[in-house]
């Protein structure tokens, strides 16, 4: 049989932690790092938190309790306010509904085994936007009262804002990416001239000039609200980026597929559509995931043109008087950090898990 030292527990500690001096080295000391940052913050958010309480006095340091942790007593006491910012009370089960649909939505439209996945397209491409305008914005020849997206906030803004870009930024990149390597010479050049400007500048100024300029170009009458010009502006950005993203996995796929498509008969749109785009994508998850997750956090950017997103209710919910204590803007900032977290991780497990998958099919 092996030693012990190479199989089990203590053979993958070694293979993995201290198999050369350095990276024993850099264990011990990634472990001594560890120690001294953990166990803090542990402190703040567990052991020492605040969890129910009315006001700022409950968040407040008393001799009995010398070391206040994260006031968890506030976000409970303004949770509604993070999720739904101002909008109206009696129309918040909409926002639910609205929540759940785009719920099923996702997990039917990444769930690659679930059944008839062609019918789950209409429903997140066709069905739901209509009835998520329907919805939120309201309608009252349905009897559902009209809702300005002045008072939409928090956790529903963000997740529209992050989908929207989500949603349009790939088939737009996939465009700019096949007309930026166009044998027609206006088709390369608008596609060229777009994506270097877009990429050229600023998240924040494409947001400003969105909100800005965007009511230039359609009669006063037809101007658009300040969401929807940032919905336009995030979309612009996201698809410059992910055209880049998209061309560098056309570039990697090799001639001969190219070759070998055409030799069978394919026409240009039938090559992209079953032999090209789906290698250049499946190369290119990584980064395009890695876009999707620097998309969803720089939404909180569109709190700078007077949208509340989640953000900006935190920042408008800590300097409420009644919960004015030491501890609750780190508090309000924490439970904004491990919600993009949360966010953010379970795309990147997705997407770990379709490489896997993907893998797993070429190997077999």
């Amino acid at each position: 049989p092996p030693p012990v030292t190479a199989r089990g527990a203590l053979g993958w500690l070694r293979a993995n932690f201290f198999a050369t001096p350095f990276d024993t080295v850099l264990t011990i000391v990634m472990l001594l790092l560890i120690a001294w940052a953990i166990p803090p913050v542990i402190d703040f958010l567990i052991v020492d938190a605040v969890w129910s309480g009315s006001d700022r006095e409950a968040c407040l340091a008393t001799p009995q309790h010398p070391e206040v942790g994260a006031c968890w007593a506030f976000v409970r006491n303004r949770f509604a306010y993070f999720v739904y910012g101002s909008y109206p009370l009696a129309e918040r089960w909409r926002v639910d509904i609205f929540f759940a649909m785009l719920a099923v939505g996702i997990v039917w439209m990444l769930k690659l085994d679930a059944p008839r996945r062609d019918i789950g397209a209409i429903y997140f491409f066709v069905v739901l936007p209509i009835a998520s305008y329907v919805l939120l914005r309201g309608m009252p020849a349905l009897g559902l009262p009209a809702v300005e997206t002045a008072l939409w906030g928090g956790v529903l803004v963000t997740i529209v804002v992050a989908t929207v870009g989500i949603v349009a930024s790939l088939p737009a990149g996939i465009m700019l990416a096949l007309g930026r390597r166009s044998r027609m010479p206006a088709v390369r050049l608008f596609s060229i001239i777009y994506i270097e400007f877009v990429r050229g500048v600023p998240l924040i100024t494409v947001l400003f000039m969105a909100s800005v300029m965007l009511p230039l170009f359609v009669p006063e009458a037809y101007s658009p609200d300040k969401l929807v010009r940032a919905l336009v502006g995030i979309a612009m950005f996201a698809s410059a980026y992910m055209a880049e993203v998209v061309r560098a996995g056309l570039q990697a796929i090799p001639r001969g597929q190219y070759e070998g498509a055409m030799a069978l008969g394919l026409s240009y749109s039938q090559m992209m559509r079953f032999v090209i785009l789906p290698q250049a994508l499946k190369i290119t998850i990584p980064n395009i995931v890695n876009t999707y997750i620097g998309l969803f956090k720089d939404t909180t950017l569109v709190f700078i043109v007077g949208i509340f997103d989640l953000l900006k209710t935190i920042e408008a919910a800590r300097v409420d008087p009644s919960w004015a204590t030491p501890v609750t803007s780190t508090t309000g900032y924490a439970f904004a950090a491990l919600f993009y977290f949360a966010c953010c991780y379970m795309m990147s497990r997705y997407a770990k898990a379709m490489e896997a998958r993907l893998a797993h099919g070429e190997r077999r």
